[in-house]
C-alpha cells in the first residue's frame, strides 16, 4: 500500500482531471517492482500512452482482421501504382516507430511499398537519433535507399512535417501517417486501386483504435470524417445514400479527413499541399478536405483498408491545442467559407471584426482558389455535408450580461439541469449565447450536425426560465420567443415576462434569474452582427 501511494503522490503532479487514467494504469502495472512501476508511468507522462509496455510486445505482432467480410473476396488488378509512406513523429517510442514500420513492410505487397520516409520533426530523444539511425542503416544494408531519414532542425510542427516527407517522397502516391499505427492486412490495395482510377481521389483508411493503456485493439464503426463549426475533426454516421447501397465494402464519401490520408503525389501538389501557414497542428485536415471538394475532387474512406492508430492520452506538441485552432480555423474561414465564416467566428464566440488574432498572410490561398476556379463554401454544405447546421438566422452572439452586475454572465449550468444560472463570466462553451432573426435565444454548445443533439433554447415555463431543445419547444408551441434589442430589455413575446435578476440571499453571487413583470433591466450581447440586425 505504501508503495501505491507513492505512486499515487507523483501522479497528483499531473492535473487533476487525468489522474483517473494513471490509477487505470496502476493497476495494470501492479505486479511490476517498485522500479519498474515509476518508469512505466514516467514514461506514460513522457509519452500520453504505455511505453512501458510496448517496448515488451513484438515488433512484429498480428493485429485481428477487421475489415467488412465482403472486402476479402475483392482481386486487385496487377498493375497498381506504388506507395511511398511517411511517418511524422516528434518524440516518440522508439519501439512504437519501429512497429509502425515493421507492420507497414509485412503487410504491405513489397512490390508496391517503394519506400518509408521518417519525419523527425526535431525530436530531442536521444534513443530517436543513434538508435533508431541504426535501425535505418541496418534496413538500407540488404535494401539500399529503402528508408528515408528527413530531421528538421528546429521544431516545425505536424502540418509543415507532412509537407517535408511530401518532398522526399518519390512514388507515385503517398501516405501521410503519424508514426503510431499499425496496419492491417490488404489496406493498400483499394486505396491504390481507387487512386488509379481516379487520381482527383484523396483516401483515408477506417481507424480502429489502439489503446493507450493496454495496447489492444478496439474495433472502431465504420465512419465518415467531418467536423464542427470550431472545426475541430470528428467521426460522422456514413451518409444514407451508403447504408442504402446494402455493402459494407463500399466506399464512403466524406466531408473531411481526421488526420491521416493517402493521396496521389502530383495531384496534392496541383490542390496546394497543405496550408504551410497554419500552426502545429489542428484544422489542416479539415481545410484540405473542403478545397479538394470545393476544387474538384472528392474524399473518400475505405472500409476494407483499415489501420488501427493510437489514441493518446495527451497529445505531443503542446498539452493545450485550443489557440492554434482557433487561429488555423480562422485561416479556413477567411479563404474557403464565404458568408459562412462567420459561423466559426461565433463558433469561437470572437468578433467577425477586430478578432485580435493575427492568422498570418493568406494572400496565397486566396490565389489558389481563384486559380483551381473553385465552388462556393455554400455548394459545399448543399451537395457534400447536408448534415452541417446553418446559422445564417443568427444576428448577434457572444456572453450575455445584464448591467445590474457586469461580472455575471448568463450560462447554461450543469448539463442535465436544464436551468439557466448566472456564473461569473468565463466565456467558455457553457456561456455563449446566439439570439437568431427568428427570437430564439440558443444557450451553450452550438450543434453542429443534424445526427447531434438539438440546440436548448431559452423557454418561459410557467414563468420560470428553462433550456429546451429548440424544435421540441417549437413543436410544442412553447414559449421560445423573445424581444431583445442590444442593451434593452429580454421579453417573451407570449408571456410579456422579462427576463431579470433579483437579489437572492441564497445565491453565491448575491442574484438568481427571474422571470417577471419588466422593471427596464438592460441586457448587452458581446457581439452584434449589423448587417443582419439591421435588415
Amino acid at each position: 500500500m505504501q508503495l501505491l501511494l507513492k505512486n499515487f503522490f507523483l501522479l497528483m503532479t499531473l492535473r487533476v482531471s487525468t489522474v483517473f487514467l494513471f490509477i487505470k494504469l496502476l493497476s495494470i502495472w501492479i505486479k511490476l517492482l517498485n522500479y519498474n512501476r515509476r518508469v512505466a508511468l514516467k514514461m506514460f507522462q513522457y509519452y500520453g500512452y504505455n511505453a512501458y509496455l510496448s517496448d515488451r510486445l513484438s515488433l512484429d505482432r498480428s493485429i485481428p482482421d477487421l475489415r467488412p467480410e465482403g472486402c476479402r473476396n475483392i482481386t486487385y488488378p496487377l498493375n497498381l501504382p506504388q506507395v511511398s509512406i511517411v511517418f511524422i513523429f516528434v518524440n516518440e517510442a522508439l519501439s512504437v516507430i519501429l512497429r509502425s514500420i515493421h507492420s507497414a513492410i509485412n503487410r504491405t505487397p513489397s512490390q508496391l511499398l517503394k519506400e518509408i520516409i521518417l519525419v523527425d520533426d526535431n525530436s530531442n530523444n536521444n534513443e530517436l537519433k543513434e538508435k533508431l539511425q541504426d535501425f535505418v542503416s541496418e534496413t538500407n544494408s540488404q535494401r539500399p535507399g529503402f528508408i528515408k531519414m528527413v530531421r528538421h532542425t528546429k521544431q516545425e510542427g505536424l502540418i509543415r512535417s507532412r509537407v517535408s516527407g511530401w518532398r522526399a517522397a518519390t512514388a507515385p502516391v503517398v501516405a501521410l501517417f503519424d508514426a503510431h499505427v499499425e496496419f492491417s492486412v490488404g489496406w493498400a490495395e483499394p486505396i491504390l486501386q481507387r487512386i488509379k482510377e481516379d487520381r482527383t481521389r484523396i483516401i483515408s483508411p477506417s481507424f480502429d483504435n489502439i489503446k493507450y493503456d493496454t495496447f489492444e485493439i478496439e474495433e472502431y464503426p465504420l465512419s465518415a470524417q467531418g467536423f464542427d463549426w470550431e472545426l475541430w475533426c470528428r467521426y460522422l454516421n456514413p451518409p444514407k445514400s451508403w447504408w442504402h447501397q446494402g455493402n459494407r465494402s463500399a466506399p464512403i464519401q466524406s466531408p473531411a479527413l481526421i488526420g491521416c490520408f493517402v493521396v496521389d503525389r502530383l495531384y496534392f501538389e496541383e490542390i496546394g499541399l497543405l496550408d504551410e501557414g497554419m500552426e502545429v497542428y489542428g484544422g489542416e485536415n479539415v481545410e484540405l478536405g473542403i478545397r479538394v471538394w470545393q476544387c474538384g475532387g472528392s474524399v473518400e474512406v475505405l472500409p476494407c483498408a483499415r489501420i488501427a492508430h493510437i489514441e493518446r492520452a495527451h497529445k505531443p506538441y503542446t498539452e493545450d491545442l485550443t489557440s492554434h485552432v482557433r487561429r488555423n480555423a480562422l485561416r479556413v474561414a477567411e479563404v474557403w467559407m464565404d458568408e459562412f465564416k462567420s459561423h466559426v467566428y461565433m463558433a469561437w464566440n470572437i468578433p467577425v471584426e477586430d478578432a485580435g488574432i493575427d492568422i498570418g498572410d493568406i494572400s496565397e490561398r486566396k490565389a489558389l482558389r481563384k486559380r483551381l476556379q473553385c465552388k462556393t463554401f455554400r455548394w459545399y454544405l448543399v451537395n457534400i455535408y447536408p448534415e452541417m447546421r446553418m446559422y445564417s438566422d443568427t444576428i448577434a452572439y457572444g456572453v450575455l450580461k445584464n448591467s445590474l452586475k457586469n461580472e455575471l454572465c448568463l450560462d447554461q449550468g450543469p448539463d442535465n439541469d436544464n436551468v439557466p444560472i448566472l456564473y461569473l463570466c468565463h466565456g467558455m462553451t457553457p456561456q455563449n449565447v446566439y439570439y437568431t432573426s427568428t427570437q430564439h435565444l440558443h444557450i451553450g454548445l452550438l450543434s453542429p450536425t443534424v445526427d447531434d443533439d438539438d440546440n436548448k433554447c431559452l423557454v418561459d415555463v410557467n414563468g420560470r426560465p428553462r433550456l429546451i431543445e429548440c424544435s421540441y419547444a417549437a413543436a410544442k408551441r412553447m414559449k421560445l420567443h423573445w424581444l431583445f434589442t442590444q442593451g434593452g430589455s429580454i421579453q417573451n413575446k407570449k408571456s410579456k415576462r422579462c427576463l431579470e435578476l433579483v437579489v437572492s440571499s441564497d445565491n453565491e453571487f448575491g442574484y438568481q434569474l427571474a422571470l417577471q413583470k419588466c422593471t427596464g433591466q438592460k441586457w448587452f450581447i458581446s457581439n452584434v452582427l449589423f448587417n443582419k440586425h439591421q435588415r
